[in-house]
């Protein structure tokens, strides 16, 4: 079975807006899920620098889905409600026309 991958920006920008913190909220999350197979990638600078931090989820079968201004407690929902039950989270999509 192919994992779900997720890719979190660790460009300056993101690194600075907090990505950090959002792998820490992945972490926590998918601790208590061992069921999930994921990959947690890092990401470099898609030139998006105010929509940062941002999480693309790539699950198998599907188009990538790309999250913007992701904090920890954003990331933990992503991973139960995304990654765990199969529905983006529509309100913090990378909105139309800004896609990298």
């Amino acid at each position: 079975m192919d994992p779900i991958r997720v890719a979190v920006g660790l460009g300056t920008c993101g690194v600075a807006a907090g990505a950090r913190e959002v792998i820490q909220g992945l972490l926590d999350e998918l601790r208590d899920r061992p069921d999930l197979l994921v990959e947690i990638e890092r990401a470099g600078c898609v030139g998006l620098c105010e929509w940062e931090p941002m999480v693309t989820v790539r699950a198998p079968g599907a188009g990538p889905v790309v999250y913007c201004r992701v904090d920890a407690d954003k990331a933990r929902r992503i991973v139960r409600e995304h990654l765990a039950g199969g529905r983006p989270v529509t309100e913090w999509l990378l909105p139309e026309g800004q896609q990298p």
